[in-house]
């Protein structure tokens, strides 16, 4: 695949209280254009909204190609490249033999990574990477707000 082919994608996730509201965004850049994706869920985790940066990021490609992802969660990023083949041998189990949190997640990134060619980096957070940095404002944005704040009144 040539460099016109690659995807680069930059994901944030982020959460008004762990568990709480929480929202989501990502950056894609291919070959000159740009593309910026966000939502998010009135109540979720920091690592689900991680995940699904990169998963609707991953669900909007139309075809295949190389992606390059970059990411500042950890858990995404070594769950996906280091933990998750053990995980599927014990029948979804942590080394512990506890469930493996957000299980349907790993799975529908698993399936959405699979006819791409993905390489992983991990950039840290709140850095100055422009990319990352706007990532993290549309999560940040994308977190949902009640209509009427009690704290107001």
């Amino acid at each position: 695949m040539t460099d016109n082919n690659t995807v680069v994608i930059y994901t944030d996730g982020a959460c008004s209280g762990n568990p709480g509201p929480g929202g989501w965004g990502s950056v894609l850049l291919y070959n000159g254009h740009r593309r910026e994706l966000s939502g998010g869920e009135t109540e979720t985790t920091n690592n689900r909204m991680e995940m699904m940066a990169v998963i609707q990021a991953l669900e909007t490609l139309t075809r295949p190609c190389r992606v390059h992802i970059h990411t500042d969660s950890v858990y995404v990023m070594k769950g996906i490249t280091e933990w998750l083949e053990q995980w599927k041998k014990r029948g979804w189990k942590t080394a512990a033999k506890k469930p493996v949190k957000n299980v349907e997640l790993w799975q529908r990134l698993e399936q959405a990574l699979s006819r791409h060619q993905a390489d992983w980096t991990w950039v840290k957070g709140h850095s100055g990477i422009t990319e990352n940095e706007r990532a993290d404002e549309l999560a940040t944005q994308a977190i949902p707000r009640p209509e009427n704040d009690e704290n107001l009144a």
